[in-house]
């Protein structure tokens, strides 16, 4: 059974995502963009949309960034979170 999208996430300021200035301007807006990009109402009305391919693309791009920049505790401590 699939659980409902969670959407508790910070309140996020769209005036302050800027992508280009500097590292850190880079960093913050990153970290907003992908808070409201994972919101209930995003994930809900996306995903169904999606083709076949655009997700296994995702989950492999995903899946990728989290091996080469997490260690294996990291992992299961920071996405795994109280999953088993």
């Amino acid at each position: 059974m699939h659980e409902p999208f969670d959407d508790k996430k910070e309140a996020v300021d769209l005036s302050e995502i800027c992508f280009g200035f500097d590292r850190q301007t880079d960093e913050r807006s990153l970290a907003a963009f992908l808070r409201c990009f994972v919101s209930s109402g995003m994930l809900q009305t996306l995903v169904p949309r999606l083709a076949d391919q655009e997700i296994t693309d995702t989950v492999d791009f995903l899946t990728g960034l989290m091996q080469r920049h997490l260690s294996d505790a990291e992992y299961h401590r920071l996405f795994l979170a109280g999953q088993g």
